[in-house]
């Protein structure tokens, strides 16, 4: 499937679409070839962002792996948005009659070749060789997560299958510990550190039970319109306007390829973007357009 978009610009009446006859280049096509999604979102748990002070014995740490994430129900493979995976039978002939969290990756710096093999909705045997499930939580089991953690390694154990990981969970000492750490995930291309606290429930909201820490905060916005390049860019893409999950509008001007600004992400469509910190305001600052997210959903 496939629709023809139309470059928005903003005006005092909103967003209203630009002539395409002044803006030939940008009639583009675009692929829409994202699954329906199920009737409702998996129940996951959601990560604040690392702020210094933390009590780091309360935690474990693990690397933050840059795939897509990927909840087990007892019966089918989904997107944290809610969207089915297609995994082929073999993949999960083994797991569990129980909930499993988790993330489907291959490595570093992969994230767009995984995205790609699990929206197919025939999946490629040989493609899928290649895919990992990497568990990280058990989120029916009773207890706290020094609990669920040892119970997933005895169900990962019980699968018995190499595409079916546990992830390491470690402890740090101090804050300067946990940067060397993080320095050194980077240096091998990786994207930063995950940190759950041993004593949490598991539970489907935001909280300090998890923490992500990265070098660069990102996070995730709806595509609700785009404005025209100017200059080198005309008659390609400016900038993508975005809605955030507290609903604060912007711009995502850099970031972009020339080849997404040819054929950019779709209205309705979710991408992550990157920023340090934010302003009096509360806007992302420095906010940059980081790579589309079709395993997501606005929240």
């Amino acid at each position: 499937m496939s629709r023809t978009f139309r470059i928005l610009t903003r005006t005092c009446a909103g967003l209203l679409p630009l002539s395409l006859m002044s803006l030939p280049v940008l009639a583009a096509t675009v692929a829409t070839n994202q699954p329906a999604a199920v009737s409702a979102k998996p129940p996951v748990m959601l990560a604040n962002n690392y702020e210094a002070g933390v009590v780091l014995a309360n935690y474990w740490v693990s690397e933050k792996l840059d795939g897509v994430r990927a909840y087990w129900d007892g019966e089918h493979l989904m997107t944290r948005g809610g969207y089915p995976i297609q995994a082929p039978e073999w993949f999960i002939a083994h797991f569990p009659n129980q909930p499993m969290d988790g993330e489907l990756w291959i490595d570093r710096g992969r994230f767009a070749e995984v995205s790609g093999i699990i929206r197919q909705e025939q999946p490629d045997d040989g493609l899928w060789m290649k895919v990992k499930f990497m568990a990280y939580d058990l989120p029916g089991f009773p207890g706290n997560f020094n609990r669920r953690d040892q119970a997933l390694g005895e169900v990962i154990a019980m699968i018995n299958q190499p595409w079916v990981q546990h992830v390491e969970q470690q402890r740090v000492n101090n804050e300067s510990e946990l940067a060397t750490w993080l320095g050194n995930v980077e240096h091998r291309g990786g994207e930063g550190l995950m940190l759950k606290r041993g004593d949490s429930l598991y539970h489907a909201k935001r909280s300090d039970d998890m923490l992500k820490y990265k070098r660069h905060e990102d996070a995730e916005a709806t595509v609700i319109g785009y404005l025209p390049g100017k200059g080198r860019l005309k008659g390609q893409l400016g900038a993508l306007i975005v809605r955030n999950e507290t609903g604060q509008e912007f711009r995502l001007g850099s970031g972009l390829s020339d080849a997404e600004r040819m054929s950019p992400p779709p209205v309705g469509s979710v991408v992550t973007y990157r920023f340090d910190g934010k302003t009096s305001s509360g806007l992302p600052r420095f906010a940059r357009f980081l790579r589309i997210r079709p395993d997501y959903t606005p929240e």
